[in-house]
Order: C-alpha cells, then structure tokens, then sequence
C-alpha cells in the first residue's frame, strides 16, 4: 500500500518507516523537523519539509496525498506540557496540524487514518479498593505528598487504593496541555470517521522506549534520562517511593502496532474510528525500571529514591493490551526485562 507518513523523520516515525520498506509498503516521507526534537538537522534524504498545520491549503500536500491508501499521522509536539505558556503550541501543532491534515485528506479522497496518540489520555489509571471496589482517584494533595504518602486513597474509607489495567473504555480525563491536545486528536478524528464516512484508529502509545531514542530533549523518557545518569557515573533519580507502576513498549513493538492498525483500517467499516492501548502487558515500577537500565551498563550504581514529587504526575497508569490482541493480533514481542537492559547501550540521537 501507499502510505503517507507524517513526522517519518522521529524516534516513532523513523521505526515505521522502516517497518513499512521492509515489508514492502511505499512510503511517502513528511516532517517539519522541529528544533525541539531534531536540532539543527537537515531533513533526512527522500522526507518532504512540510508542516501538518499547512495540509488544508497546501499545494504540495494536495500532490502529496494523491493515490494515498492511508496515512499514519505521528507528528506531534510531546512532553508533560507542565506550562501554561505550552498551551498554543499543544493546540496548533496537534490540534491545528491534525484538523487541517484531516481536511486535506478528505479533499484528496484519502478516508483511511491511523495516528498516535498516549496514555496520557486517560490521566490517573484505574484503581480500586479492597473493601469499596473500583474508586475514581482524586488528585493527590500537596500535603499528602509532603508527608510521603503517594498512594491514591480510597474516598470511601481513605486506604491506599491499588492499581488495575486499565482498557480503552476508561474515562478520558487529560491533566496536562499534551494530553488534552490528544483526546482533542481523537476526537477530530472521529468527527473526521462520521462526516467523511472515513475510518480512523488512534493508538494510545504507552512508555515507548529504544534505539534511536533522542537524548534529554523534551522528546526524551524517563528511561533516557535514567541512561544518562548513568553515563555520567551518578545515580539515576526516582521521585516518590519508586513504586509507580507504568508499562513500556519497545518501540520495534510499536511499530509493529503501526502496521496491523494500517491494515485493520483498511477493512474497517466507513464511519468508525477505534483506539488502542499500546503496551507491553508487562507493568514495572519506576525503581525496577532504573534497576534494569542500570543492570544493562554492567554498572554498579543503584537507583535513588528520592520522595521527591511534581504536582500533577499520576501515580499509576497500567494498559490493558487485550483489545489489541484481540482485534489487531498485536502483542508485544519485547519485554522490559529484557529490552531496558539492552537500552543501556543502544544508540541513542542527540
């Protein structure tokens, strides 16, 4: 098939390209090579310099996306989005770029999407009591953190609330201007699926971790910036207890998501739009994460726990992959224990 690739010059992008040649797909390359995330690098050879937010009145994209099959739209601005001076540039390189590649793909007579979008949608994960069963969590309180307790407490009885995987039918509730800039994707998109009685997946992208990783940029994971640490000879630092529980996905897994998700679209029904938790099925806690990205430079300096915190961080957010597996034949072929140790030497982008 012929596929448009946005942001094809990325950690993400660059892996389904290459996932895509492989298996014999044509790719069509774009990528606006925004600083933040490329530097001052020159566009990969055979990658149109393009921006998404133009794709509604540009010329050379109206040529781009002639005789298209699909488009995989993982350009985007990432990052926790902390500021609220991050609020425009959330709003007009996800929300803006994503509206006007919609419209311009409807004006081409391409109705078939896939693109990325995070587990950030969901804010705090699922989690439950022992006594009360399933409680929505509150926000964690400046005091409770302060005194160290970091666990969500049940609002019924006030115990420490455990965690549970959460599926795709959660409540989408963003705490922070990256993640409501995703929810917003998605909701275009299904806009998009009904007016254009097109068809679009969005792919909730867990912890993506792996060569070609770009280094302590606004791009870069946690599991960067535990390597880097390391490489400078100093413990990598975990806030709280260490025992928030995330999942990471390798990201040849996520490309290997990309793809089923492309040819599901093609034969889904006109008028749908579906996400997809994008993990490994494997939770770790952030302490064992720097334990196995630490095991992995042969290096013996152990993690430091400490208590610290930042307002707004959820404490757990686990994905349920069964929808995945069940509907897409995805599931993970990289598991944490074995892919964070080999993230300690892999080559990473500066």
């Amino acid at each position: 098939m012929r596929v448009l690739l946005t942001g094809s010059a990325g950690f993400i992008g660059a892996a389904v390209a290459r996932a895509l040649e492989d298996r014999g797909d044509e790719v069509v390359r774009v990528d606006l090579m925004l600083e933040m995330a490329h530097g001052a690098a020159a566009p990969p050879e055979g990658t149109h310099h393009l921006d998404v937010r133009d794709a509604a009145d540009g010329l050379e994209w109206a040529r781009l996306l002639a005789g298209v099959d699909v488009v995989c739209h993982q350009a985007a601005v990432v990052g926790a989005g902390v500021r609220v001076a991050d609020l425009p540039a959330y709003a007009a390189h996800n929300d803006l770029g994503t509206a006007a590649l919609l419209a311009a793909m409807h004006e081409a007579g391409v109705d078939r999407l896939v693109q990325a979008s995070s587990m950030v949608v969901y804010g705090e994960g699922r989690y439950e009591c022992t006594e009360h069963g399933e409680q929505p969590p509150g926000v964690r309180s400046r005091a409770d953190l302060e005194a160290g307790r970091f666990e969500n407490p049940c609002p019924v009885c006030g115990r420490a609330l455990g965690w549970a995987l959460v599926d795709e039918d959660a409540r989408l509730e963003p705490r922070s201007s990256y993640a409501a800039s995703k929810v917003a994707q998605e909701h275009y998109a299904i806009a998009w699926a009904r007016q254009a009685d097109a068809a679009g997946i969005s792919l909730r992208y867990h912890n993506v971790y792996g060569p070609g990783m770009p280094r302590d940029t606004p791009y870069s994971g946690v599991a960067a910036m535990f390597r880097s640490s390391l490489e400078r000879g100093e413990a990598p630092q975990v806030y709280e207890d260490g025992a928030q529980m995330r999942d990471f996905v390798h990201v040849d897994d996520v490309a290997r998501a990309n793809l089923a998700a492309l040819d599901a679209v093609t034969a889904a029904e006109p008028g749908s739009h579906r996400a997809y938790n994008v993990a490994s099925g494997h939770p770790v806690g952030i302490r064992q994460v720097a334990e196995l990205v630490a095991r992995g430079t042969g290096r013996d300096i152990a993690p430091e726990v400490t208590g610290g915190y930042r307002l707004g961080d959820v404490r757990h957010v686990v994905a349920s992959p069964q929808r995945a597996a069940d509907e897409l034949g995805f599931r993970a072929q990289v598991l944490p224990e074995d892919g964070l140790p080999a993230f300690a030497t892999a080559p990473l982008r500066a």
